[in-house]
């Protein structure tokens, strides 16, 4: 199996925010970035917020949302086809799965192109929704 060791990293500006480290293990990421379980009602929250980008490729079982998504896989059963490490990994950076993933790195700072201004040397979500959403994806059981 594939370990990776990956150290916090920093952009070059004051307003650069520190990653938490994690290790990739094989397809995941099994331990949580922050130490703790997400909440998966803000979990679902945040997958429902347009600014999360979730719902904008992916549909689901979200009835009170009109328009959802059809670029991505739909994220009914999400937690039957994936553990939570293997949610955790593909949240932090589905490039590592996947190099040509349509999927943005939410939680990488290195190694991209075409970064707005407004999100440079910060990654989109924090650990703490990532691990919200982690938690969220993980109950949706078939």
């Amino acid at each position: 199996m594939l370990a990776i060791a990956l150290a916090p990293a920093l952009g070059a500006t004051a307003k650069a925010e520190a990653l938490a480290p994690f290790t990739v293990i094989g397809d995941g990421i099994p331990d949580s970035l922050t130490g703790k379980a997400g909440d998966a009602a803000h979990g679902r929250a945040l997958v429902l917020d347009r600014a999360s980008t979730c719902i904008l490729c992916h549909s689901g079982p979200f009835p009170e949302i009109r328009f959802q998504g059809d670029l991505a896989p739909n994220l009914a059963g999400a937690g039957n086809r994936w553990s939570v490490s293997q949610l955790r990994l593909r949240l932090v950076d589905a490039s590592r799965l996947n190099p040509v993933t349509i999927m943005p790195s939410y939680y990488r700072l290195e190694g991209l192109v075409r970064v707005g201004q407004g999100w440079r040397d910060k990654p989109i979500l924090s650990a703490e929704q990532i691990e919200d959403i982690v938690a969220y994806l993980a109950t949706l059981r078939d």
